[in-house]
């Protein structure tokens, strides 16, 4: 299984990371990928860059050395099930935008606020992925979540660090998460959550924990970029028309 695309990684610009976007078109050649986004955190986080960050994404090129960059975001699920951090005016701007839990904006409560948060995420409409939903510090009601996100056409990430060195427990969860995904007939992403360039287009432990509970390859949107910008375009979200004449060069 060969995963092409990686969907969450941070730059400098999120001041607990530490690679710039060159690094990063320059790690994705070593690796292989043929896409990744760019998804620094969304202001609410201490660390995050200003919104002005987000919007101004349209200097970078869309290609570099034959590898796709897309824009976008990693926002965080608000308290009080008001939806997520991303102003109406941003969203235009951003090609993918992802949705998470993060202990310095929401104070960790109890699997029915938590559950009821994300699917309030969901319905704002200007999220399409559910980052590392297995933290343990966010139970969650699991199946609703996932019906939720079907319903509401969000995939859900599967985040290699979470196999690794972040969000310690995860484990069990995701594979749990994968399971559950796969019986409601619905969409993953893998993704490094990279917030050092050495770690992008790392997917080798959502991969080991996919073939052992038999996860259908079918099922997970990162393989290759087409099956990512497909996803994208019933978002709204069409870049894969400026991106097209790249897309004609890649191996089918």
């Amino acid at each position: 299984m060969q995963i092409r695309c990686d969907t969450h990684a941070h730059t400098v610009a999120s001041t607990h990371a530490y690679s710039t976007v060159h690094d990063y078109w320059a790690m994705a050649k070593q690796r292989d990928l043929q896409l990744f986004a760019i998804t620094d955190h969304a202001p609410t986080m201490p660390d995050g860059p200003h919104y002005w960050h987000f919007g101004n994404m349209k200097v970078l090129p869309r290609v570099h050395d034959n590898i796709a960059m897309l824009r976008g975001i990693e926002a965080n699920i608000l308290p009080d099930y008001s939806g997520v951090d991303i102003p109406e005016r941003l969203s235009p701007f951003l090609d993918i935008a992802i949705a998470s839990f993060h202990e310095p904006v929401f104070d960790p409560k109890g699997k029915n606020e938590h559950t009821r948060s994300a699917i309030a995420a969901f319905k704002a409409g200007t999220v399409q992925i559910f980052g590392h939903p297995g933290n343990p510090n966010y139970p969650l009601h699991e199946e609703e979540v996932i019906r939720a996100a079907k319903d509401n056409n969000v995939a859900i990430e599967i985040n290699n660090s979470s196999f690794t060195h972040s969000r310690v427990g995860s484990e069990p969860n995701c594979i749990r998460l994968l399971e559950l995904i796969d019986k409601h007939d619905w969409k993953v992403v893998f993704a490094s959550d990279a917030h050092s360039a050495f770690h992008l287009g790392t997917f080798e432990k959502c991969v080991e924990k996919a073939l052992e509970v038999g996860f259908p390859e079918e099922r997970i949107l990162s393989v290759a970029p087409q099956r990512l910008l497909n996803f994208l375009a019933e978002h709204g979200k069409n870049v894969a028309s400026e991106l097209e004449p790249w897309l004609k060069t890649l191996e089918p």
